[in-house]
């Protein structure tokens, strides 16, 4: 998985790190498009006089993202600037295919022309950016939305963020067979809102379940990157397997929806409503009288309801868990990446890859569905070993 590193602060910067996993997966160096232009070294006083001059007569039309000059640090504390002149041709020599008005300036400033190759598309991550700029600068946007860690974590950021990933880590590690974890956490205050493991099902025959040595060698070896997608008792892992679970026992006690984050989401929606109690009387509850009026009126009186439940709990109410962060053990699968999307998440970590049904980085990249109504930033947290074993 690729991204942009921010290493944490929670023992030393080496043992740990946070990695931004971006919406889109990084392209290739070698499959990167370029294009060529022809550029020129300058020097720097008369460098604001032909950036405004070649702006004029040769503006980088589609290559917006391309910085018109180039500053290079030399020995001695001495810098050297180059300058785009225009774009090339392969049909033709540097000077023949130039403009009129770049020729001029060429001959004015008796400037060297040398062909260079640039960028053709923006980056969309940092690290796509950093690998452009080793051709020629270019300027990197960050993603519109403003998410708390895309661009970077300090270390009092980092220490939480580790803090509550060694908690989920714990979670999985007190249970007698595999499983994931989900902690819903509000950063605002660091409370923890909800935390639940998987609940898709309870084997009756205890020697089906995983050994808890077996469990944390196996947590142990995926810190070095051995992904181990045949763990089954992992409901994000293998979507799927509760079937042959089923199947060979004779327990009623299981239901395959019961990941761990749709758990915790419930556990939140309960803090909810004990928290928040709505008390509406028969007489204030028309919705259940909706479903034969026209759908106008049935409008009209939902919006009325809603405005009544607003006036009687203010601004505290949260609305489902907007703004918070979840922590996982596992990357979630697509359910589960959906289910929090529809629950208004704002940050999702995870610690551990899914190579097999993974949505947020592995396999899908659900953050980056433009067609979705709600977006949320994802990152891996890296765990070294020592610390899997700190968590005992």
């Amino acid at each position: 998985m690729n991204g942009g590193g921010v290493e944490g602060n929670g023992g030393s910067p080496e043992y740990w790190k946070i990695i931004h996993v971006p919406e889109k997966p990084p392209v290739l160096s070698r499959l990167r498009p370029t294009v060529d232009v022809v550029a020129a070294e300058i020097e720097a006083r008369h460098a604001n006089t032909i950036v405004r001059k070649l702006n004029h007569v040769a503006p980088l039309e589609g290559l917006r993202h391309v910085k018109r000059v180039r500053k290079v640090c030399l020995d001695g504390g001495k810098s050297q600037l180059s300058v785009i002149l225009c774009l090339a041709s392969g049909s033709c020599d540097e000077l023949s295919c130039m403009p009129e008005e770049v020729k001029e300036l060429v001959k004015t400033y008796q400037l060297s022309s040398f062909n260079v190759k640039v960028s053709k598309f923006a980056a969309s991550t940092k690290e796509e950016w950093e690998e452009q700029c080793k051709l020629w600068p270019t300027s990197f946007h960050p993603p519109t939305y403003c998410i708390e860690g895309i661009t970077g974590f300090n270390d009092e950021e980092s220490k939480s963020v580790f803090n509550f990933m060694k908690l989920a880590v714990n979670m999985v590690k007190s249970r007698s067979r595999a499983a994931n974890a989900a902690i819903i956490v509000d950063p605002s205050t660091s409370q923890i809102i909800a935390s639940a493991c998987d609940q898709v099902f309870q084997l009756e025959n205890e020697d089906d379940l995983m050994k808890s040595s077996d469990h944390h060698k196996l947590l142990e070896k995926c810190t070095s990157g051995e992904a181990r997608e045949n763990y089954k008792g992992v409901a994000c892992l293998q979507p799927w397997g509760w079937i042959e679970q089923h199947r060979l026992s004779s327990t009623d006690s299981w239901h395959p929806l019961r990941h761990a984050v749709i758990e915790a989401i419930e556990k939140s929606a309960a803090r909810d409503r004990q928290l928040y109690p709505l008390n509406f009387d028969d007489s204030e509850s028309p919705r259940q009288h909706s479903s034969v009026l026209s759908p106008v009126k049935r409008l009209k009186m939902d919006t009325d309801v809603s405005s009544k439940v607003d006036e009687r709990l203010g601004n505290d109410r949260p609305y489902l868990c907007t703004g918070y962060d979840i922590f996982f053990v596992w990357e979630p699968c697509i359910m589960c990446a959906m289910a929090i999307v529809h629950q208004r998440i704002k940050r999702v970590f995870y610690a551990f890859q899914n190579r097999n049904n993974g949505a947020l980085g592995s396999v899908y990249r659900l953050q980056g569905e433009r067609s979705l109504n709600h977006h949320y930033a994802v990152f891996q947290v890296v765990l070294p070993e020592d610390i899997l074993h700190s968590c005992f």
